[in-house]
């Protein structure tokens, strides 16, 4: 038995903090940070393309160096709409992420797949 959990615990991988100056709940960003909400609504018949080329922007979008937050959610009243939540160190490094050969990809194919879309940049109030 003890064997047992000793190689238990040998396979365990230490639990990871996030990255330094992940933006958390509650946490205060700094003044130059940005939140960006984009809206988007897919073209009718493209709602599970939409969401797939979305989806393959997250993951490396999360790892740029100014991205504290890149999170995608789907409408629950509307089908077909998709929602960015995205939170940049600063203006510029959101800019530096649209040269990114990910975003470059996505900005090539989103015409055929959106029928609308919406991004206001936001900064923390308090």
């Amino acid at each position: 038995m003890a064997k047992r959990k000793a190689r238990k615990a040998a396979g365990r991988r230490p639990k990871r903090s996030g990255r330094k100056g992940r933006a958390g709940a509650g946490r205060k960003l700094s003044k130059d940070a940005v939140t960006l909400i984009v809206i988007l609504q897919a073209r009718e018949g493209q709602e599970t393309l939409l969401e797939a080329e979305l989806r393959a922007l997250v993951g490396p979008s999360r790892k740029e160096e100014g991205c504290l937050t890149y999170n995608l959610h789907r409408s629950i009243d509307t089908p077909g709409a998709l929602l960015l939540h995205e939170v940049w160190t600063s203006r510029q490094a959101h800019t530096e992420h649209t040269h990114t050969p990910h975003f470059l990809r996505w900005n090539a194919r989103k015409d055929a797949l959106l029928a609308s879309r919406d991004g206001t940049f936001w900064t923390q109030a308090v």
